[in-house]
């Protein structure tokens, strides 16, 4: 109930905030520890605000070089089925093309991120103050279940072009299904079904909404995400 009260009352700031410039102690009720009577457009308006910083975030992280290759937390490597003959691979001396097929993987996922970024801004427009209220009463990634289910279907139509472009351009896709023809000749491998363009989209989708779970958490409890006075208040309560 504390942090739920402590993020109302960042959303209320973030409302009442000018465009420009911040807003002064004197000048906002908490300040003066008066109570805060929101009202619905202004707990949707905040919110929103709220999350155009996280999704805005998290779009820049990862659509960047090295933002997935960089980032162990979301890396893309090779399927886990592939992982047996990705060693016998590497213990023979094709590491290096092992390594550049993943890092090819990446900087496709890399290319596709930015697209997200007019995806995110209209889910958030589209947003009613039934979806803010359960994301204001919901855990740490409430706004992100929220992005996944309203932006899944859109961000995979949108990112797979784009990764199919760049892998091509690479010549990831036949280096691949070359990778894979082989695997396959391999008893236990066989009736193996792996689509690459696939299973990149996948895995940098799996990416972005990680890293905007981790931006959401930020806004709600991370102190170093408190950049004026009037926050450190808020959430030092």
């Amino acid at each position: 109930m504390i942090k739920y009260r402590c993020f109302v009352s960042l959303i209320a700031v973030l409302a009442m905030t000018p465009v420009h410039g911040q807003a002064t102690e004197t000048s906002n009720p908490l300040s003066a520890g008066h109570p805060i009577d929101l009202s619905d457009a202004k707990i949707s308006s905040g919110l929103k605000q709220a999350l155009q910083v996280g999704a805005g975030n998290a779009v820049k992280l990862t659509g960047r070089p090295d933002g997935y290759f960089g980032n162990e937390a979301i890396k893309i490597v090779l399927p886990k089925s592939l992982g047996p003959f990705e060693k016998g691979l590497r213990a023979v001396g094709y590491g290096p093309k092992v390594d550049a097929l993943i890092l090819s993987m990446n900087r496709a996922a890399e290319s596709a991120a930015p697209g997200a970024k007019k995806i995110f801004e209209d889910a958030i427009l589209s947003m009613t103050f039934d979806d803010a209220r359960k994301i204001l009463s919901g855990g740490d990634t409430a706004a992100t279940d929220y992005f996944k289910s309203k932006t899944t279907k859109q961000l995979t139509a949108a990112f797979r072009p784009v990764v199919k472009k760049t892998m091509d351009q690479n010549g990831v896709a036949q280096q691949y299904n070359q990778l894979v023809t082989q695997a396959q000749t391999i008893p236990f491998m066989k009736n193996q079904n792996l689509d690459i363009t696939d299973y990149v989209v996948s895995q940098a989708l799996n990416g972005l909404f990680y890293m905007l779970g981790r931006e959401e958490q930020k806004i709600r409890t991370n102190p170093a995400a408190q950049t004026t006075s009037l926050l450190k208040q808020v959430f030092g309560r």
